[in-house]
């Protein structure tokens, strides 16, 4: 057999790399619409069941927390088990989780139960999607393809929103999670059928290969390199934990404003269900220039170095936080404006934070076990925002809430600073 040149090699990768770029930003893009529709849905599932912010908190919480727990384990097992399989049976899982939660019938017990499964079969996405990545795309781009995928998560939560509002235009809430779920249900299958874990699966050079000019012709399995390895990387390396503490503290911004700034919205401001979800559009949208920005900086201005960029936008995030609280509910156009730069300064950090920097911390090879421990703490702060912001809202109004998610910036970013120096570092594997 004719040994491929270096072009049709270098040809293949390319391809590839496109290839599966896509493949990762639809597939991680769609967990979302059956992560977030619940925000939209939520003003009308507590009229309808007469429910109290406090008790819908313990439903969101409830997702939030599995979640974390799921993302530890699921990133261990991201770094064993074959990407395609784990994310198809996640993303189906949590289809068919939405579609039962349609008839909860106003029973807090039944929601909890199946919106925190829901949190556990979601967590099977991002950690094997990083750990994709890391195997597809070199460290030397690594921010640039970290910020780009970023908009997955981003416009897929934005989208949710939109949908959402939209089928609650004409037609009852319940629609807000049988609609996602069968647009999701389609493209589990598509991923299935057209994704590929490593380079080495279709006979193509590895990442470490690409970089040392090996050519190499055969197919061969992307290696695991043993849990216990993993857990030692994992949990033995203090940038790890500081990034993990980091997420905290952002994700009780972040999720606080995404499962909350909706019902803000139609409170304080009088704006009706579906104007809040186009309204509120903006954090995500905005967000997505804002990872794709932090991805380029992070790259080129910082040399690789994640964590300056993030220090600077968590400061700017906890400013831009107070200032949409200060802005009169009335003057839509100033507190638009605020919400974009919230959005922008919050995703921006955020994709550091969940892609970029665990890639580095775990190389390729521990990438999805890093992740997954980073991202469960980070969704232990999620929790932590879903029941505590409307236990703050319901006892001491909305002031209390905002001021709780300025403390998760200014922790986040004080955490972060730990980490100021760091650059990727290979990790010796067997």
């Amino acid at each position: 057999m004719e040994k491929p040149s270096r072009t049709s090699v270098s040809g293949s990768i390319a391809t590839w790399q496109r290839k599966m770029f896509w493949l990762m930003w639809v597939t991680y893009a769609s967990f979302y619409l059956c992560r977030v529709n619940i925000s939209i849905a939520l003003p009308k599932i507590m009229e309808e069941s007469d429910l109290t912010k406090s008790r819908m908190g313990l439903v969101l919480s409830s997702l939030f927390l599995l979640y974390a727990v799921g993302q530890f384990i699921n990133g261990q097992l991201g770094d064993k088990l074959n990407s395609r399989r784990i994310i198809t049976f996640g993303l189906l899982s949590s289809a068919a989780l939405n579609i039962a939660f349609g008839f909860h019938g106003g029973i807090v017990a039944f929601m909890v139960v199946v919106w925190g499964l829901n949190g556990y079969f979601q967590s099977m996405g991002w950690g094997p999607t990083v750990k994709a990545m890391a195997n597809w795309f070199p460290a030397k781009i690594r921010g640039k393809i970290s910020g780009r995928l970023g908009t997955s998560y981003i416009i897929g939560g934005a989208f949710s929103w939109f949908l959402a509002g939209s089928v609650l235009k004409y037609f009852d809430w319940r629609f807000t999670f049988w609609f996602p779920a069968a647009i999701c249900a389609f493209i589990a299958v598509h991923w299935y059928m057209r994704a590929r874990n490593a380079p080495e699966e279709v006979g193509l050079p590895s990442i470490e290969e690409q970089e040392r000019g090996i050519e190499e012709g055969r197919i061969r399995k992307d290696d695991h390199i043993g849990f216990i390895t993993t857990l030692k990387v994992t949990l033995l390396n203090p940038h790890v934990w500081f990034t993990a503490f980091a997420l905290f503290g952002l994700n009780i911004v972040r999720y606080g404003f995404m499962s909350w700034a909706p019902t803000y919205m139609f409170e304080e401001q009088g704006a009706t269900i579906s104007k809040v979800a186009y309204k509120a559009l903006a954090f995500p949208i905005a967000g997505g220039l804002g990872a794709i920005f932090a991805g380029w900086a992070s790259d080129r201005i910082f040399k690789n170095r994640r964590a300056p960029v993030a220090f600077i936008m968590l400061i700017l995030l906890a400013v831009f936080c107070y200032l949409f609280k200060a802005c009169p509910s009335d003057n839509w156009v100033l507190s638009l404006i605020v919400l974009l730069l919230i959005g922008f300064f919050t995703f921006g950090p955020h994709i550091l934070l969940v892609a970029a920097l665990p890639a580095d911390l775990g190389s390729r090879k521990a990438a999805s076990s890093v992740t997954g421990f980073i991202d469960s703490m980070g969704y232990l702060g999620a929790s932590l925002t879903g029941v505590g912001t409307g236990y703050l809202v319901d006892k001491y109004g909305w002031d209390a809430g905002f001021y709780f998610w300025i403390g998760g910036a200014v922790f986040a970013a004080i955490m972060i600073l730990l980490v100021w120096n760091y650059k990727h570092q290979k990790i010796e594997t067997r």
